[in-house]
């Protein structure tokens, strides 16, 4: 597993997995968002970076309003979905 973080592309892979089984299971996108932005408060806590994309991720986290860490989190879904 720890290899896989440490490679920015398996990150959003196992990340787009994830959000299209949530979008298989009909959870809806803003509850998703959500469950991403809670992700994001859990991976800034207790996870140390594995790539530098990671730690900028982890950076902007630290500094982002609660409106601004919803924006991050809707835009990772948005990228991990693309």
């Amino acid at each position: 597993m720890n290899n896989m973080l440490n490679n920015w592309d398996h990150w959003k892979r196992m990340l787009g997995q994830a959000v299209e089984y949530a979008q298989e299971l009909g959870i809806p996108k803003n509850q998703i968002n959500s469950m991403a932005q809670q992700l994001g408060d859990i991976l800034a806590e207790k996870v140390p970076p594995g790539n530098p994309e990671q730690q900028a991720m982890k950076e902007l986290w630290e500094v982002a309003e609660n409106d601004e860490k919803q924006v991050l989190a809707c835009l990772m879904t948005k990228l991990v979905s693309k």
